[in-house]
């Protein structure tokens, strides 16, 4: 309480970036998970991770990307997963498996660049580029690039579309411990184009700009882990006809509404601090 009451008095004054650091800086600097039992702490945008664990940088369905990076962490059900579906991609035609990009920081938290989420060990970004080549040395793994799948801007797949990335993304959402997966508005009303049976799992894919070059895998809490923040489900229906307001959006933009030229400038995003995480996250950074 005196902790976030000094903060709160510290961002009045203008000096709360002397009063504490970033906690991206200090969930950045570590290497290794915290000695605890595994625990997401918070939301997906703003927790921390307890007892995170590493996927291995090599198995045999799959390889972790950009390993330099030390995101290859996440909640024991993250790893799990990815086993599950990196075995089943493996036997789509094209596919030994699959390249896992970002998934969490050893103990979660805000990252140093990039992903506003990813902070408490249960988001996984999966790339396009089919993982035929499962003994990637390190360094090739910091140069090879994913492949876009989109086209006109996002409104569409392009020909490097395959039913194995359909079915791969089918059989992500239709695993239990899914809560949602983000793609390409184009690949969503793809798969609506494509799909002639159950269409019940359509409902966790979900348009969102970019991911094109990846999916990005989001699971919901685990069972029992009452520190952590689940996000509201999608909703109801199998949400192809969002997508392609998505894609009408894309072709034929809306006109902007016109400027206000007295609306005052909008705020700068602040960078959250530890203030800002559950308290869990302070004893989870701090152990040795």
């Amino acid at each position: 309480m005196i902790k976030q009451l000094a903060f709160v008095i510290a961002l009045i004054s203008g000096t709360a970036a002397l009063a504490e650091p970033e906690a991206r800086q200090l969930f950045g600097s570590k290497s290794a998970g915290s000695p605890h039992k595994a625990a997401p702490f918070g939301s997906y945008a703003k927790g921390c991770l307890a007892g995170g664990v590493q996927l291995p940088e090599t198995g045999p369905t799959w390889q972790a990307m950009r390993l330099s990076r030390n995101r290859n962490w996440g909640h024991p059900e993250t790893v799990e997963f990815i086993e599950r579906l990196s075995k089943y991609a493996a036997k789509q035609d094209g596919w030994n498996g699959l390249y896992i990009g970002d998934m969490a920081q050893p103990r979660g938290g805000p990252m140093l660049s990039g992903h506003r989420s990813h902070q408490i060990g249960l988001d996984a970004d999966i790339w396009m580029l089919p993982a035929q080549d499962l003994t990637l040395s390190r360094n090739a793994r910091e140069n090879i690039s994913s492949i876009s799948m989109r086209r006109a801007n996002g409104a569409y797949v392009n020909n490097s579309w395959t039913r194995a990335h359909h079915n791969i993304l089918k059989a992500a959402a239709k695993d239990k411990a899914v809560a949602r997966i983000f793609v390409f508005p184009g690949a969503k009303v793809q798969m609506c184009n494509d799909e002639k049976g159950n269409r019940a799992w359509l409902r966790k894919i979900r348009p969102w700009w970019g991911h094109h070059y990846h999916f990005h895998v989001r699971l919901a809490c685990p069972r029992g882990a009452k520190g952590c923040v689940d996000q509201a489900p999608p909703p109801k229906g199998d949400g192809c006809a969002e997508a392609e307001k998505w894609v009408q959006d894309i072709l034929n933009p809306p006109k902007p509404k016109p400027a206000d030229p007295n609306a005052p400038p909008p705020p700068k995003r602040r960078e959250l601090v530890m203030a800002d995480l559950p308290n869990q996250c302070e004893t989870v950074l701090r152990a040795k």
